[in-house]
Parts: structure tokens; sequence; C-alpha cells
């Protein structure tokens, strides 16, 4: 029909604009997937390398405690060697000069030395600087400074102070230590030692960092890269998916406005060719009628002959309004006496088939908005539909409630039910499972109850049989 034809027009085109809307989300989550990828890479990155740089320092810091711990060792040392000179001075020997005892104490310790690499230094009481074990070389006494305390102290020298004390110009530490020689004086001994190797061995683990950096961040991006291709070659195969059931759904539609086009066209093409003959019908009742006041029985027979003609007038031009996509001549009625009506119509049908029809009308179902003569079409249509399903004996029962803003016209029956397959065709035009129907019926009836604003349902009972629910609005008031 041409309102259905439209309607479906519109839902293709609604579901062009989603599935060529579904790229730019696709796109956006692979672009959110890689920066969380970069942001985890750097954090990783971030961690390792200060994790490294503690690591140099606390490696600098042992380097420095293990210089003190010689110096501590050469105070030692030396302390000994100062006391041996005191005892000779106690025993009443000539005690020699403060340069002579620093000649003496620097050649006991000459074997420290590791030219380029370690330095050994002495400052005797009362000197202006330290003495260089290697050389004898002097340098100023702020270049390192004298330990104050028992314990020994380690230090850090920069660049400039490790090249001023004779030592490559890269960083290096020093551990300085006092020895208290009696009547001797206050000496202290210093040693300072270049970093150059262990700095030499940080950047060759800062080289190694980055290229374990490289390559993971590499690894990471090729996964990555290979994880976003399938992810989207998935989505890719998931959108293809949904549209293809997209255009299922479309062509469905589209095969099923084409039954209903053709059922327009077929119901005009019939209501046509039945004018006529029915036209002829009403005249000769008609003629009946006014020729029959001596047999009352014929004049009421032909009184309903013409009131039934008129009823599929009535039809047939409700059905063309539908085909056309006109709205129907809605009026108030009362649900309850629709659903008397479509009893009464088929009774008969009931009778001759052996087939119980019994009714339930709720109480204060107040009224519906609908076209009397189409929505007792609908009825009638279920209601056969049930009797056609029956047995001889079988029972059917149309009742009708209301369930908040909404009336419910319910028609059960004890029949042969109904599969899952049948559930959803059953409104197709042209589909039936009778030998001898029509496909039309309930697909009319669909029509009809969408019209107006109602809702169809088919489903199996549990016990056996066929449910059919129509529920329409109550009218407000």
């Amino acid at each position: 029909m041409t309102s259905f034809v439209g309607r479906t027009v519109r839902l293709d085109r609604r579901f062009a604009i989603v599935g060529h809307s579904m790229s730019g989300p696709r796109r956006y989550a692979n672009v959110i997937l890689v920066v969380w990828m970069l942001v985890a890479i750097g954090a990783v990155s971030l961690l390792a390398y200060w994790d490294q740089l503690r690591e140099a320092d606390a490696s600098l810091e042992d380097l420095a405690n293990a210089q003190a711990t010689l110096a501590q060792g050469l105070s030692l040392a030396l302390g000994e060697r100062l006391a041996a000179v005191e005892r000779e001075g106690a025993a009443g020997e000539a005690r020699p000069p403060i340069e002579q005892v620093t000649e003496r104490v620097l050649a006991s310790i000459s074997a420290l030395e590791r030219p380029g690499a370690r330095r050994v230094f002495v400052r005797p009481p009362g000197h202006d600087g330290w003495i260089a074990v290697a050389d004898g070389r002097t340098v100023a006494a702020s270049a390192l400074p004298a330990s104050t305390a028992t314990e020994p102290r380690a230090m850090l020298l920069s660049r400039p102070e490790a090249a001023d004390l004779g030592l490559p110009a890269r960083m290096a530490v020093a551990g300085v230590a006092r020895v208290d020689a009696g009547s001797l004086g206050t000496w202290n001994v210093g040693v300072v030692t270049t970093a150059l190797v262990e700095r030499d061995r940080e950047k060759r683990a800062e080289l190694r960092f980055v290229l374990v950096v490289v390559v993971a961040t590499a690894l990471v991006l090729a996964f990555g890269s290979a994880a976003v291709r399938r992810q989207r070659r998935q989505m890719d195969l998931t959108h293809a998916l949904e549209i293809a059931e997209i255009e299922k759904a479309r062509d469905e539609r589209l095969v099923t406005a084409n039954k209903l086009a053709t059922m327009g066209a077929l119901a005009s093409g019939i209501a046509h060719e039945v004018a006529t003959p029915l036209g002829v019908i009403v005249a000769r009742a008609e003629q009946v009628v006014a020729r029959s006041d001596a047999d009352e029985r014929v004049r009421r027979a032909a009184e309903i002959i013409v009131a039934q003609t008129e009823r599929i007038h009535a039809v047939i031009r409700g059905f063309l309004a539908l085909a056309r996509g006109q709205t129907p001549r809605l009026v108030e009625s009362d649900p309850g006496e629709l659903a008397s009506a479509a009893v009464g119509l088929v009774d008969h049908r009931f009778a001759k088939a052996g087939v119980a029809l019994t009714s339930t009308i709720g109480a204060g179902l107040g009224t519906i908005a609908c076209d009397p003569r189409m929505f007792e079409q609908v009825l009638v249509n279920l209601l056969l539909n049930a009797c056609d399903a029956c047995e001889a004996g079988g029972t059917v029962d149309v009742s009708v409630r209301r369930h908040d803003d909404r009336i419910a016209f319910v028609v059960e029956d004890d029949g042969a039910g109904i599969d899952d397959e049948a559930v959803l065709r059953a409104t197709e035009p042209f589909f039936t499972t009778k030998p001898e129907g029509t496909g039309l019926g309930l697909a009319i009836t669909k029509e009809i109850v969408d019209h107006h604003g109602g809702t169809l349902a088919l489903k199996a009972r549990p016990s056996g049989g066929t449910q059919a629910i129509v529920e329409v609005p109550a009218s407000k008031g």
C-alpha cells in the first residue's frame, strides 16, 4: 500500500545514514587505542629511566663510600707509621723533622696510586695544602676539605675539581680520613678516584636502555597495529553483516510492500467488479421488499440482504481507503458492542462447524476511537481463523478487557496451534497454512489495526491452540 511503501523508503534511508556514520566512531576508537599505547610506552620508559638514574646515583654513592673506607684504612696504616716514629723519639733517638716523616709516610702508601684513575693525598699538620703521594705535588687545601671528625668523609667532586687533582675531567669521588698522631699533630689522608668507568658503564646502560625502549616501542606498535588491523577487519566484517541484515530486512519490507500494493490493486479491481453485481442485488432485494407486504418472512429476508449488501459496500470502501493510505473515519465506539456485533456475524459459521463460541466482556471498558465496520472486520477475521483451526467439539473464546490506557481484544482457541515460523509470517500478504486460504485475512487485519494505532500479536497457548491479541488505545475522558 502507498502509506506502507512510504514508511519503508524512509526507514531504508535512515538505515543508510546509520550505516554510513558507523565509520566515524570506529576511526575514533582506533585513534584512542593508539594514543593509549603511546602513553603506556612513555610511562614505562619514564619509569625505567628514573630507575636507571636512581641506580646510577646509588652506584656513585657506593663508590664514594668505598673511597672513604679506603681512606680510613690508610689512616690506620698512617697512624701505625706515625706511632713508630713517636716511639723512636721516646726511646731517646732524635726525632726526624716533619718533612722527613712526610716523605717516609708518602713512600709507605705510594703503592695505592693508579695513574689516571686513583690519587692519594696526605696533608701533614701545619701544611697549607695536600701533598700528592705519586709525585709530591702540592694542591690547594680547598681542593679537598679536611676531615674534622673521627669518622671518614665521602663526597662527590665535579669535573673541574677532579681536573685540579690530576684526574681526567670527569666526575670523581673522594674519601677523607683524619689521623691523630699525638705529638706529631693531626694528619689527613685523602683518596680520590675517577668515576670514569662507572660513567662509561652508565652511558652504555643508557644506550642499551634507549635501544630496549626503541625495540619495545617498535614491537608494541607492531603488535598494536596488528591488533588494530584485526579489530578493524572484525569491525568491517560486523559492519558488513549488519549491512547485510539491514538489506535483508529492507528487501523483506519491500517484498511485503509490493504484496500490499498488489493487494491494494487487487482490492480496487474487486471493488470495481463487485460494485455492479451488488447494485443489481440491492435493486432486486428492494423490489422484493416493496412487493412482499403479504409475506413478512420474505420481506424480512430481503431487508437482511439489503443490509448485508450495504455492509459489503462499506467494508470495500474501507479497504480502498486503506489501500490509498487514507485515515479511517474514527467514531467513539463501545468495545463490548464491537465484540458482540462480531460474534453475531459469525455465530452461524460456528454452529455449522460444531465449535462452541463464548464471549467475556469486562466492565468499565470505556470507549475506543475506530471505524466500527473495519474494526468489526478485524474481530470477524480472528474469530473465523480460530473456528477454522478447531475441530468439531472445539471451543473459541473472545474476551475484552482494559489494561491501563489500552483495550485488549483476546481471541483464544483450543485448536491445532501455531508454530514459530507461522507466528513470524502470519501477517504477510498471501501467506497461509490453509489449503484453500488466500493469505489476505491476517494481512488486512494487521493493516487495519496499524491504522488504528494498535498492535496485533499471535502466539501459541501452552495448553494447546492459539491466542490472538489486539490492543488499541482507549479514548481519554
